[in-house]
């Protein structure tokens, strides 16, 4: 999982099937020092986060099965919280371990 920020949104009025109820948000993702850290994702989202929120976001395989649907869906990020508060040690900015 990772720690983002919603930059925007993405309309697409023509879609699968299988991700039509699905809101779409761009999503840029951020490091230990809340810095654009990565390529800006497109990420499927249901619980409703808006314009420069912090999210949680996972990947891959898990994405696909984020949204308790009877089958996979085909997205490669999904929204699965929304970050209210975040705590991280200043010591420990930047550090890699």
């Amino acid at each position: 999982m990772l720690i983002a920020k919603v930059i925007g949104n993405v309309w697409s009025t023509k879609k699968k099937e299988e991700i039509s109820a699905l809101r779409l948000l761009f999503i840029q993702p951020l490091g230990k020092n809340l810095q654009p850290d990565g390529d800006v994702l497109v990420a499927a989202d249901e619980v409703g986060a808006g314009f420069g929120e912090l999210v949680i976001v996972t990947q891959g395989a898990p994405a696909m099965q984020a949204f308790n649907k009877d089958r996979l869906i085909p997205v490669d990020a999904a929204v699965v919280g929304i970050v209210d508060n975040l705590e991280v040690a200043e010591d420990d900015v930047g550090k890699s371990k």
